[in-house]
């Protein structure tokens, strides 16, 4: 079985308040003439009621009217992921005690900027990583991206018992600001979304150094897109760069779909719901998470890391499963050998989960 080695979260050093941002959103914003009090009324409530207290984000505040257009903010996604990727990275890799000359494979994420030479290559060399590691550079999984990363590692270990992998996932979500869009869902998205890195490593069954981690073992893993949902979730792209799909049917979906999904894969483990003693759930945010909680009929206190995750840095999207299983291992270890169970929903409309033994 894959054992999970070290997990690290990077965030931005510029911390706000939420009502900081809230602020700041209102100036950036235009919205229409003939309404402004209004929209502000909604920017206001929808600020208020997305759980969130604080988030880190890329730059200053007062810098963000100074974006001038997708290239720009793309140039600054390079820029800053780079030095978010390799502080997370580095930081993994020393709690795993190992080298970067002892990665064999990076599946790296983002849905936040593109890249070529990808984020991962360009660490490469800066980092010390071999010529001949093997990177998998991944974008357009978005908030999945964490639990179907670490499934995709699973999927290689097994086939390279003796290696060493790693999953980096960059997301800066901020710089997807679209100034101009005062619909619903773009101010939803402002009032969910974060920035921030994660970097997991993880050790194949017959690593050398297996028995020095206590970290959590992936047991199993599935995949599932659910047909005729492809609209629900994602991005549109234009000139002003990535405008987010976000449909107000997603809790709908969660309660329809994710728990028959999670009971059939328990029962394939002969485990149910109330057999889990750790849930790493995404923070989609918190209709998204009552919806889930509902689903899974889930004890109040069970998605309390998750709740917590979404109140202090916000919806990092692909990174948020990461920093919620470190603070999971840190702040609220379940039994050690007993189940857990990592899930993160995305485009597609699509859900990944991975089974994990403590």
């Amino acid at each position: 079985m894959t054992r999970i080695a070290a997990v690290h979260g990077a965030l931005p050093a510029h911390r706000y308040h939420q009502r900081e941002i809230t602020d700041a959103l209102a100036v950036l914003r235009r919205p229409a003439a003939t309404a402004p009090e209004r929209d502000r009324g909604v920017l206001d409530r929808l600020h208020a009621t997305a759980c969130v207290r604080t988030r880190h984000l890329t730059l200053p505040l007062e810098r963000y009217a100074l974006l001038d257009g997708f290239g720009q903010a793309n140039d600054l996604f390079i820029e800053e992921g780079l030095r978010l990727g390799e502080e997370a990275l580095r930081a993994a890799l020393d709690d795993a005690g190992l080298a970067p000359h002892d990665v064999d494979l990076v599946f790296a994420t983002s849905v936040t900027g593109i890249a070529a030479p990808s984020l991962e290559a360009r660490l490469a060399g800066r980092m010390g990583l071999r010529p001949d590691v093997k990177r998998v550079p991944v974008f357009g999984l978005g908030c999945v991206a964490g639990a179907a990363g670490l499934a995709r590692v699973h999927d290689y270990l097994k086939g390279h018992p003796d290696q060493v992998a790693v999953l980096l996932s960059i997301e800066l979500c901020s710089l997807t600001l679209q100034r101009g869009d005062t619909s619903t869902q773009n101010t939803v998205a402002g009032a969910l979304f974060g920035d921030g890195a994660a970097a997991l490593v993880a050790v194949g069954r017959d690593h050398p150094r297996l028995q020095e981690y206590a970290g959590p073992q992936v047991v199993a893993t599935r995949s599932r897109l659910y047909p005729g949902t492809e609209d629900a979730l994602g991005w549109n792209i234009s000139d002003s760069g990535f405008t987010i799909v976000l449909g107000a049917e997603l809790p709908e979906l969660v309660r329809l779909h994710l728990g028959e999904e999670v009971r059939s894969f328990l029962a394939a483990h002969d485990l149910k719901p109330d057999d889990i003693t750790g849930w790493v759930c995404h923070p989609g945010g918190p209709k998204v998470l009552e919806a889930l909680q509902d689903a899974l009929a889930l004890r109040p206190d069970s998605l309390e890391m998750t709740w917590r995750s979404l109140a202090e840095v916000g919806n990092l999207s692909s990174a948020s499963v990461l920093h919620i299983l470190r603070d999971t291992l840190a702040l609220r270890p379940p039994p050690v050998g007993s189940p857990g169970l990592l899930l993160a929903l995305g485009p597609g409309f699509s859900s990944e989960l991975v089974l994990l033994r403590w």
